[in-house]
């Protein structure tokens, strides 16, 4: 079984899970853009009950759009986002792609707020889009 570990910048916070992704997705909307200071943001999701995290984060909770809210858990020293739980998705886990150590993802398989999509963003093929 393979092990993924993700820190934040200052390895303050770090999860980890022998899991693989249930769905690595590809958001576009201007929230993500916000938090990731990025034209999107790429995440991967586990089930809750399989990851473990160690260290201190802080908690932001954003009401989207739908009405369901997101909490997002970062570190308090850097900054950084770790992971987040989405209302809408009870006992999952979403955590960015980038802060993992290694970098052997697939490429996303849903795309979702392509409505916010910035215009020049290539898409891979086969990709769902949820709108």
């Amino acid at each position: 079984m393979t092990q993924r570990v993700a820190t934040c910048s200052c390895r303050q916070l770090m999860l980890r899970t022998d899991e693989e992704p249930l769905r690595i997705s590809i958001c576009h909307c201007r929230a993500c853009q916000r938090r990731t200071g990025s034209a999107f943001g790429v995440q991967a999701r586990f089930h809750e009950d399989r990851v473990v995290i160690r260290g201190k984060a802080t908690q932001y909770v954003r009401m989207g759009d739908s009405g369901g809210s997101a909490t997002f858990h970062f570190c308090p020293v850097c900054g950084a986002t770790l992971y987040y739980q989405l209302e809408e998705a009870p006992g999952l886990i979403g955590v960015p792609v980038g802060a993992f150590v290694r970098q052997d993802f697939d490429a996303p398989e849903v795309s979702v707020f392509e409505e916010c999509m910035q215009p020049w963003i290539r898409l891979p093929d086969g990709i769902e889009h949820v709108y």
